[in-house]
């Protein structure tokens, strides 16, 4: 008889837990494998030598600056209004031209006068009457024919007459509108025929020299202006020429709503060059020149919590450095890092620096997005700034 076969019962615990175990085993060393990949990848990339940046630089200067400030302000007309009538009637007679330059005292428009010209008749006949009556009871009051009484109402009577007389010629010369100063007329707005009440403009009336120029400044300033100081303005209208004038009035008070003052210059403006309601932009001396340290603009990153620069300094290299190659770099480098400064006045391209930078010190002044703390950098200049006061755009 055949031997009888023994049959094991299956271990399916086992085999899960041998599956569960050459799993961990392989996905282990796969991710073990990564991360030491990855390590040596950051190791790399954080040892790698990082290249000089390029970017401008320029050196703090001192240099005499007169202190001066600017300001914006408006042109307005030394007199200037709009012609109206003092009393209403018919335009019977326009005697100008729109835009046409007049002396005072020249009449513009006469208004119909028909009405009153007739009651001043009758107001003349009326007083001569009352002037020949007035006589005659003065001499009866001498002779003592009638009382005192009766003599002064004839002469206050008379009086009056001669009052209403006047007072109708000064009606009559109300309806003959004259240009109340030398100037430049504007647009007509007025047409024969046409009714004009008391009030109703007629043209505007603008005298041009000299003109006021209306600015405003700081509270802080209040005591630096004074009247008799020069001023330049320039004007849009009339680009690369420069109108000189000088301050002729400083208001006292401040206003309260934005803590500005109120100033104005008058401007010599003999060709009419200069138009009311123009904008200027105004430049004047505050005081004596002195020294101030400056550098250009562009080297200050201005920000809310303070302004700063980026500071180019020489060290030594460390041992071991290399460039991107890998070939061994030896001497000195030049590295730059962030001060924060305080800034003044600027003038041109430059800006003067009150606090936190010395003459002679380098500054980065174009590239400076690119840099931070200890960041090396090389250094190519092209273009220098200037202070020249009105700098010139040249074409390259």
């Amino acid at each position: 008889m055949p031997a009888a076969t023994s049959h094991r019962p299956p271990k399916p615990a086992l085999r899960w837990a041998l599956m569960l175990a050459g799993v961990i085993v392989v996905f282990g060393g796969v991710f073990a494998l990564k991360a030491f990949f990855a390590k040596q990848t950051n190791n790399f990339f954080d040892n790698m030598p990082q290249p000089a940046v390029a970017v401008s630089a320029d050196t703090a200067k001192t240099q005499h600056w007169s202190t001066g400030g600017e300001a914006v302000g408006t042109l307005v007309a030394i007199n200037g209004t709009n012609v109206t009538t003092e009393a209403g009637g018919v335009v019977r007679q326009i005697s100008f031209e729109s835009g046409q330059p007049v002396s005072a005292g020249t009449v513009l428009v006469r208004l119909n006068t028909a009405n009153e010209e007739a009651t001043l008749k009758a107001l003349e006949t009326s007083a001569r009457l009352a002037d020949v009556q007035a006589q005659r009871w003065q001499q009866l009051g001498k002779d003592k024919l009638v009382s005192l009484d009766e003599v002064q109402t004839r002469t206050a009577a008379a009086a009056n007459a001669r009052a209403q007389v006047e007072a109708q010629r000064a009606l009559i010369a109300q309806k003959t509108i004259r240009a109340p100063f030398t100037g430049v007329l504007g647009i007509r707005q007025i047409n024969l025929g046409q009714y004009i009440a008391p009030g109703a403009a007629i043209v505007s009336l603008q005298q041009l020299d000299p003109v006021y120029v209306d600015f405003t400044l700081p509270e802080q300033m209040i005591g630096t202006l004074a009247t008799g100081s020069t001023v330049q303005a320039t004007v849009d209208a009339v680009p690369g020429q420069t109108f000189e004038g000088t301050v002729t009035a400083v208001e006292p008070q401040v206003d309260v709503s934005t803590r500005n003052f109120k100033a104005r210059a008058t401007l010599r403006n003999p060709d009419g060059t200069l138009r009311p309601g123009s904008f200027a932009k105004l430049g004047f001396g505050l005081g004596a020149a002195r020294d101030v340290v400056v550098i250009p603009q562009t080297a200050v990153s201005f920000n809310p919590y303070g302004n700063a620069v980026f500071v180019i300094t020489s060290e030594k290299r460390k041992p071991g450095e290399t460039d991107a190659t890998g070939k061994p770099l030896t001497g000195e480098k030049l590295v730059v890092n962030q001060r924060f400064i305080k800034t003044g006045a600027t003038r041109g391209d430059l800006i003067a620096v009150t606090d936190g930078l010395k003459p002679g010190e380098r500054v980065v002044t174009a590239g400076l997005l690119k840099l931070r703390n200890g960041s090396e950098v090389t250094i190519d200049n092209q273009i220098q700034p200037a202070s020249d006061s009105k700098p010139q755009v040249q074409n390259r």
